[in-house]
């Protein structure tokens, strides 16, 4: 006999959940009464989504926060009035083609695409700027100078006085970068099918950054892997001032909705080959008591590793406890 249920469904977590799958970024932090921490609606958040205009709201959360960034989710769900437009003369058998190649401003086409393609691409890989100094132009005009972000980050009052210190070592440039990569993620986040994935390019520069944006875009529990890949080999830098040489990048890789991708394994044949060699006892082995158990130890002189026909078929009784010095 089935139990009686003696408490209804918790209609809350499970509005949660469902807003989560549209809007995994409003999706954060609190404790409950138990002082347990449990999932909750940033509903600043969720009223910025919702919203044509900044909306203000200063609660304390648990997030990754930067001048700028509400700035940059309104530029993200911003229309524009923009098209694209073909060249023929410039494609290749361009009435049949399968490919797509797109020149302009990557904001804009993202936008663009999601009128053809919103839902429906399979997987998408990014190589955005690994942010490392050099001047970078950004058509978005998130490159803010120096005094515009001191006065966003209340760093300095309109009459020009600072507020506080260590100024010196301002985020302007990871805010710029963050403004520009929040945008085209939650824009690209909208092109991924269901069991779409993507995977992004990153080094030290802006990696911790980076996981941080993706875990709030796509949700922490979608992130599949973090791949390293070696990029350079060691003495092989043209930069012999470097006390460290980068040998590794990242790529971090998400899923839309990580219960719904399937992954293709390669496979191959069981190979017995790997168990062609043998162990020979060519003398007498020392028995000790290990554990409560006897074991077979063999010395030097009273085993040999040979080769043999690949088998399944172990060459040791199974029931034995060997070991080797």
């Amino acid at each position: 006999m089935d139990k009686l249920k003696l408490h209804s469904p918790n209609f809350i977590q499970d509005n949660i959940a469902k807003l989560a799958e549209l809007f995994p970024n409003c999706i954060t932090e609190t404790l409950g009464t138990d002082g347990m921490p449990q999932k909750a609606i940033d509903f600043d958040q969720l009223r910025q989504e919702l919203s044509d205009k900044i909306v203000e709201g200063p609660q304390e959360r648990y997030q990754l926060n930067w001048p700028g960034k509400r700035e940059a989710l309104l530029t993200a769900n911003a229309p524009i009035a923009k098209t694209l437009r073909p060249y023929r003369e410039e494609s290749v058998d361009f009435d049949t083609t399968q490919n797509l190649y797109i020149e302009g401003d990557n904001l804009d086409a993202l936008k663009l695409l999601q009128e053809t393609y919103l839902g429906k691409v399979k997987m998408i890989y990014i190589d955005p700027p690994y942010n490392t100094g050099n001047d970078f132009i950004y058509e978005d005009d998130f490159a803010e100078d120096s005094e515009s972000y001191l006065l966003k980050s209340n760093q300095k009052d309109e009459a020009g006085n600072r507020l506080v210190t260590n100024d010196e070592s301002n985020g302007r440039f990871h805010s710029d970068w963050l403004s520009m990569m929040y945008s085209r993620l939650k824009l690209a986040r909208n092109l991924l099918r269901d069991d779409g994935v993507i995977f992004i390019s990153i080094d030290d520069n802006e990696q911790a950054n980076l996981k941080r944006l993706c875990d709030e875009i796509f949700g922490e529990s979608n992130l599949l892997a973090t791949i390293t890949i070696k990029v350079r080999y060691e003495g092989k830098t043209l930069v012999e001032d470097m006390n460290f040489q980068k040998l590794i990048e990242n790529v971090y890789f998400y899923a839309k909705s990580k219960p719904l991708v399937k992954l293709k394994k390669p496979e191959s044949e069981y190979d017995f080959s790997k168990f062609e060699w043998y162990i020979k006892e060519t003398g007498e082995p020392n028995i000790i008591e290990l554990g409560g158990k006897k074991v077979e130890v063999f010395f030097d002189g009273s085993f040999e590793i040979v080769r043999g026909e690949p088998s399944n078929r172990h060459s040791a009784p199974l029931n034995k406890n060997l070991a080797f010095n």
